[in-house]
This record gives structure tokens, C-alpha cells and sequence, in this order.
């Protein structure tokens, strides 16, 4: 089809620059154009139907063809399509919506803050923290702690956070005043003959050491994924959280749970922070708060952190921050609806349950010659592909194992995603066990026929 000069692939590679991909591959092999969803599944141009086994991007929990959702923007469009949260002003939707996550939050927190992403919630954590520091007469409290691997977004701030190569490559990132700490992945960085535990211990001394190199009295907050998501879906190892916070309690150091990825039911709790008795001051969340249907997002602040802040902002007049689009209220419904469903049809118990099938059906291509790991929690996990399971060596190339089996799954009717070798699987929380049967099933397929060309 795109040898036609007006089909939709060829007016793609014409017209459209693509997010997270080769331009110059892309001129070369053109896009998949998917045109409907009906609940795990997506089907494309040419009526291939495939299962979403990333949810999108780790976002459609209630699948792709919810009704209620259909229904919660258009009513709202029709009474009002349009207003903001600047100076005193508000509406019905945004109030709900904040009053409703602010209840349902795992630890105490004060208010909600509304974004339209991912990117801008962290963003906008960030400047918050900057302001306190201010406000608290602590000037010099201004650097963060991130980790190496972990994923916060793609602005400039939130790119920073993230510590991937390719996010920073070029485009002269991480800015000023963002550290790096250890990756918590276990197969990959501990030392030989290191349990989990003492794995969690020597992070927890890096981070100290860390803390002490630069000045306690200079460091603001860290950021973390309860589970880390696109840098590979890693798992804390046990005892991880809990030595991090005492780290970051003894130095008094805020604690921002980024949820993009795991709030609202994808580690088998509501969010992940209940998951991994993680007690954050601030709480980052977009994604499944509307499965994506619209943008928005949102953070949770506890009082620690709204308080001084209020007190500056009564200083200067203004906390001078906000988007035009920040909790827009057609999105404010949805999300509002979404929610609803969450709970009304126990999905945050589904994801737990059909979860646990999941990680059995995870655990059983463990034995794959091609696989050297397998890691998840409830309705989230990866595998990872290796050509030897001893050295943990690729196939050539970082990623081009990765590569070759996610496209011979996506053949297969399986759309996964692949981050470098780890293969993530994500998919919306209403899926049954069957379902997760038929993308295992083609995933044992898609390995033994990626088996064969490498073997070749």
C-alpha cells in the first residue's frame, strides 16, 4: 500500500515525524496504522487484528472500547467543553476528581495539582520542590536523585529524571542539579553470590554515599517507579524500598512515587506505593487515571509539601504555574468514569488475580534457550533475551534479539514492545486468563521461531 503516493502509510512517511522512532528507518519501512480497539484487541488498516498487549502504552486499562467513557466526554462536552483552574476559577469534574484521588490515596496528602502528561506532572514536581526549598529559606536544597535506567518523561526536566542513554544523547540532557544513583535491577548489577537483600542494602549505602558526596543539606527529594516501566519493567528487589526511605528520612529528603505506570491497579493494589510500602510526600500519575482515552494527569502532595508553598505563594501572590489545558474537564470526567469502573468492577482485584496467571505463564518460558530472565508483579512483567544465559550475552547488538522476537510477535498478532532485549508485556486490566494463554501462546511460538534465525 505505501508504493500508492496517497495511501495513509505512504502520506505517513511524507508527512508525520514519529515519537520514539528512527526517522530514517521509518522512511524506509513506513508505520502499522491501526484503526479500531474493541477491548484487549486493536486491529489495523488492513483488518489484522492483534491483542494490545502493552495497553497501548502501559495506559488502557479499561480496554479499548469502553462505552461509559464514550459517553462521560460527550455529556461533559455538551454542558461545558472548556474551562481552567487559573486564578480562583473551577469546575464540577476537576473538583470530584481531586477530592476523589486525594481520598483514595494509600498515605495522607493534602491537594491534587492537574497536568496533561506524564512529562508535565514530573515537571511540574520538580518546580515544586525548587519552590518549598525557597519558601523553607533552603536555597541550596535544590538537587534531585533520580536513578540510572529509571523513565520520568521526555521534557527537559523529565528527561532529566530519566536515566536512559538515548533520552539524554543529543540533546545535551540531564540538566544541572539531577544525580543518578544505582540501578535496582538484581539479575543485571549485583555482584556474584549477592541475595536480594544484601543487594538492597549495598543501593541503599550507594545512595547514602551519594547524598553525603554532594551535602545532605543540598539534596531536595528523590524520584522513583515503584516498579520501573521503560527501562526494562525491574523490580525492586526485596528490602529495596524499605532502605531507601530509611536513607532518605535520615537526611529529610521528600520522596516522589512516580505511578504513571503502576497507579490505579496494575501491581494487583491501586497504586504501587501500597504495593511496596513506599510513603510518598508527592505522587505522580497519569496513564490508567483515564486509560488514556484523554489527557491528563495529576499529583498528590501531602502537607509537607503544600504548606510552605501556600505560605510562598501568599509572599510573592501567585504560585506562578499551571497549563491551559491542566485538568480540562472533559478529561476530568473520563477520568472520573474510569475510576468508577476501576472499582465497580474490581479490576485492581482482577489485575492481581489474572496477574498471578500471568507471572506462571512468565515463569514457564524462563526455561527458553533465548530467555535469561523473566521479572513482573501482578499484570505487568518482561522478559529478557539473551543469546547465552551464563555470560547474559545479546545476540550481537544491544537490542537486536529484543528486535527480531518482538517483530516476529507482532506477525504472531502480539503487540508488545521491546526495550533494548527485555520484551514487556502490559495489558488492560479487564484481560481473562484465556487471553493471557493466546499472548503466551504466540510468544512460545514467536521464540522458537526467532530460535531458528539465530540458531541460523
Amino acid at each position: 500500500m505505501d508504493s500508492q503516493p496517497n495511501s495513509p502509510e505512504a502520506r505517513d512517511k511524507k508527512f508525520h515525524m514519529h515519537a520514539y522512532t528512527n526517522a530514517r528507518r521509518h522512511q524506509e519501512v513506513g508505520p502499522l496504522i491501526i484503526e479500531k480497539g474493541d477491548g484487549i484487541y486493536v486491529e489495523d488498516i488492513s483488518g489484522k487484528r492483534y491483542i494490545e498487549a502493552m495497553a497501548g502504552l502501559w495506559s488502557v486499562g479499561v480496554g479499548f472500547s469502553e462505552q461509559r467513557l464514550v459517553d462521560a466526554a460527550t455529556k461533559q462536552m455538551a454542558k461545558l467543553p472548556y474551562y481552567h483552574s487559573f486564578t480562583h476559577k473551577g469546575h464540577s469534574p476537576l473538583i470530584d476528581l481531586a477530592e476523589k484521588l486525594v481520598t483514595m490515596a494509600p498515605v495522607p496528602m493534602s491537594k491534587a495539582f492537574f497536568t496533561n502528561s506524564g512529562s508535565e506532572a514530573n515537571d511540574t514536581a520538580m518546580k515544586m520542590i525548587w519552590f518549598r526549598s525557597n519558601a523553607l529559606g533552603q536555597p541550596q536544597r535544590k538537587k534531585i536523585i533520580s536513578r540510572k535506567r529509571a523513565y520520568h518523561g521526555v521534557t527537559i526536566a523529565s528527561a532529566s529524571l530519566t536515566g536512559l542513554p538515548n533520552n539524554h544523547l543529543s540533546f545535551d540532557l540531564p540538566i544541572a542539579n539531577v544525580l543518578h544513583t544505582s540501578s535496582p535491577h538484581h539479575w543485571r548489577e549485583a555482584l556474584p553470590g549477592e541475595t536480594e537483600q544484601q543487594f538492597s542494602t549495598r543501593l541503599a549505602d550507594d545512595l547514602e554515599k551519594l547524598i553525603l558526596a554532594e551535602g545532605p543539606e543540598t539534596i531536595a527529594a528523590m524520584f522513583g517507579e515503584p516498579v520501573m516501566g521503560a527501562g526494562g519493567v525491574v523490580v525492586p528487589p526485596a528490602g529495596y524500598w524499605e532502605k531507601i526511605q530509611a536513607v532518605l528520612r535520615k537526611y529529610d529528603i521528600l520522596l516522589v512515587a512516580d505511578e504513571v505506570i503502576c497507579g490505579f491497579g496494575r501491581t494487583g493494589n491501586m497504586f504501587g506505593s501500597e504495593t511496596y510500602a513506599m510513603q510518598p510526600d508527592i505522587m505522580v500519575m497519569s496513564k490508567q487515571i483515564s486509560s488514556s482515552y484523554l489527557p491528563i494527569s495529576a499529583l498528590m502532595i501531602n502537607d509537607k509539601v503544600f504548606e510552605p508553598i501556600a505560605d510562598e505563594s501568599n509572599r510573592i501572590g501567585t504560585f506562578g504555574h499551571g497549563f491551559t489545558a491542566g485538568g480540562h474537564p472533559v478529561a476530568a470526567a473520563v477520568a472520573l468514569e474510569n475510576l468508577k469502573i476501576i472499582e465497580e468492577r474490581n479490576l485492581v482485584a482482577n489485575a492481581r488475580e489474572v496477574g498471578a496467571h500471568m507471572q506462571k505463564r512468565l515463569a514457564k518460558i524462563a526455561s527458553h534457550d533465548l530467555v535469561g530472565e523473566v521479572r513482573g508483579v501482578a499484570l505487568i512483567g518482561a522478559m529478557e533475551l539473551v543469546t547465552d544465559k551464563a555470560t547474559k550475552a545479546p545476540w550481537g547488538s544491544v537490542g537486536a534479539l529484543g528486535g527480531l522476537v518482538n517483530g516476529i510477535l507482532q506477525q504472531n498478532g502480539i503487540i508488545s514492545r521491546n526495550m533494548g532485549d527485555a520484551l514487556a508485556f502490559c495489558p488492560p486490566l479487564i484481560i481473562n486468563d484465556k487471553q493471557v494463554d493466546d499472548i503466551f501462546d504466540a510468544v512460545e511460538k514467536s521464540l522458537d521461531e526467532a530460535a531458528k534465525q539465530v540458531k541460523a
